[in-house]
């Protein structure tokens, strides 16, 4: 009877080993990982805002148990954010599915640059092979979203009040307006015309120097001059900027028409001045400050005309 413990013993001894190592490697019944691809697999790394409000971002479940499972899903973002993604999901044995979910109607332009805020995804075990849990399970990630500089300068011109006559000066009102969510300023101003006989000062210079807060604007005015022989024409004026925020490379341009009215040739004075020869001069009346002759000299004319006649028959 001894013999027989003895020889279990040493048979259970030399047993052990072997029932541990496969219970090792048996799957897990309930394993499964929920994670999210991070941008260059750093965590810290904000998931960035497009200019559209939008911005997509993937995330994996990963099932290393023996049976299939079916996971529910919910999401939470910043900013009242809407979202897209998928809110039930099966997932097959020993499978890793890839999920994509899109954060939409971000305001970014009224949320200011670098803006960050947290979003998480939780995932729920519904079921495992088709048979729903009883001891709930539950993981959960988390994200950021970062809101991106936006420069978005635009340049006006006011309309000019009506035409200008050649050889005078007249001043159009520039106004810059920052559009996007940064400070910014324009690092250039151009200013161009299709008119030769028109020039252009330099009092846009100054903006070039101002920063201008989001939604806010600065003004300056811009005078321009036609020549004394400038003809009669329209002429387009156009201003352009170059948003320094955006090295540059972001410009907004406005334009305007500006009509230049010719003054009059010399020839053309000279024949509004002959037309004034067709009108007669009014009769100009002579009057004398002599005394009128008495009545006694005009007989005495009168007898000797007679008298003359007279001897002129003898």
């Amino acid at each position: 009877m001894n013999s027989k413990i003895l020889v279990l013993i040493m048979t259970s001894t030399l047993l052990i080993p072997f029932a541990s190592t496969a219970v090792a490697q048996e799957p897990s019944l309930g394993n499964w990982e929920l994670g999210i691809n991070y941008l260059e697999d750093d965590e810290s790394k904000p998931f960035v805002v497009n200019t559209n409000g939008q911005v997509s971002l993937t995330f994996w479940i990963h099932n290393e148990g023996l049976f299939s499972i079916k996971i529910g899903l919910e999401y939470e973002g910043p900013w009242e954010a809407d979202f897209s993604g998928e809110e039930e999901k099966t997932i097959e044995a020993d499978k890793n599915v890839t999920f994509t979910l899109v954060f939409s109607n971000i305001d970014v332009f009224e949320i200011p640059a670098k803006s960050k805020e947290s979003f998480k995804i939780t995932a729920s075990l519904l079921e495992r092979n088709s048979m729903p849990v009883i001891l709930p399970e539950e993981q959960e990630v988390t994200g950021d979203l970062e809101i991106p500089e936006i420069f978005e300068l635009k340049v006006e011109i006011t309309e000019p009040a009506g035409p200008m006559n050649s050889g005078t000066d007249s001043l159009l009102k520039i106004t810059i307006t920052n559009e996007g969510n940064s400070q910014d300023r324009a690092r250039e101003v151009e200013v161009t015309d299709d008119c030769p006989l028109m020039t252009t000062d330099e009092g846009l210079e100054g903006l070039t120097s101002r920063n201008i807060q989001p939604g806010d604007s600065t003004s300056a005015d811009l005078k321009i001059t036609a020549s004394e022989s400038h003809p009669t024409r329209n002429c387009r004026i156009e201003v352009t900027v170059a948003s320094n925020g955006a090295d540059g490379t972001k410009l907004s341009t406005d334009y305007v028409k500006v009509t230049v009215e010719s003054a009059p040739s010399p020839n053309e004075v000279n024949e509004n001045n002959g037309d004034d020869d067709d009108i007669q001069d009014p009769t100009e009346v002579i009057s004398s400050n002599l005394p009128a002759p008495g009545l006694s000299i005009i007989f005495s004319a009168l007898i000797g005309a007679l008298l003359i006649g007279n001897s002129r028959r003898i």
